[in-house]
């Protein structure tokens, strides 16, 4: 039996955090990779530390080698670029789309990527039309099978303080739960149930674009419990 592969960037934040600890556990993947800026401190048997800088083509195309799929959990805020709109499309859009790209000319044939619900390129909302361009670029480099989630708010614990976020997320949970029809989709999503939800659209065999909002996310972190 061919190993499998799976490979993360963005590992470090709160949705790529629970990824590789759900990914470290189970036994469809032989090996979780992380790309990373820094080191880190974790270990397991499982996990392949590649420290890269995303700006060497070359060294990220080294480190995406042998992967079968790539899971796209990176991004910022406005609050961790100081308002740098360059920076912030730097992060959230140029490093998906340039691994993506070298990821499938290293022969991997899955992408799973977090965006938004709303993603618009043609949205006047910063945000949104970041998400939204990043899709369609993700989608114009020809990746075999590429799964788009959208999620709404994220709920769960960041490494980071987000008083504002924590309100947020307090007032939302009694709220989401009355959002049905055309609203479910804005409905708040687990952090955990997100990543589980990632990883089970991985492990489809149909290749094409699919995107997901709450409902198709939780049908699919469903199926893993």
């Amino acid at each position: 039996m061919t190993e499998k592969t799976a490979t993360i960037i963005g590992a470090t934040g709160m949705i790529g955090s629970l990824l590789l600890k759900l990914l470290l556990e189970d036994d469809y993947y032989d090996t979780v990779r992380i790309l990373v800026r820094k080191p880190i401190t974790i270990t397991h048997k499982k996990l392949d530390v590649k420290l890269v800088n995303f700006d060497d083509y070359e060294w990220l195309r080294l480190s995406l080698e042998g992967s079968n799929a790539v899971f796209s959990c990176i991004g910022t805020t406005q609050k961790n670029v100081k308002g740098d709109k360059e920076l912030y499309w730097k992060i959230d859009h140029n490093i998906p789309v340039k691994v993506c790209k070298i990821a499938k000319e290293t022969g991997c044939r899955k992408f799973v990527m977090i965006s938004s619900v709303g993603a618009n390129s043609n949205s006047k909302n910063f945000y949104l039309n970041l998400k939204g361009k990043t899709e369609e670029d993700i989608i114009a480099t020809g990746m075999e099978q590429i799964h788009i989630m959208q999620p709404s708010m994220l709920l769960g614990k960041r490494n980071e303080s987000r008083p504002l976020e924590s309100f947020a997320q307090k007032t939302i949970r009694p709220i989401s739960k009355i959002m049905t029809g055309s609203m479910e989709k804005y409905r708040a999503i687990e952090g955990a149930h997100l990543a589980q939800a990632m990883i089970m659209a991985s492990k489809k065999t149909a290749e094409g674009i699919f995107r997901y909002t709450y409902k198709e996310m939780m049908e699919l972190a469903k199926t893993s419990f």
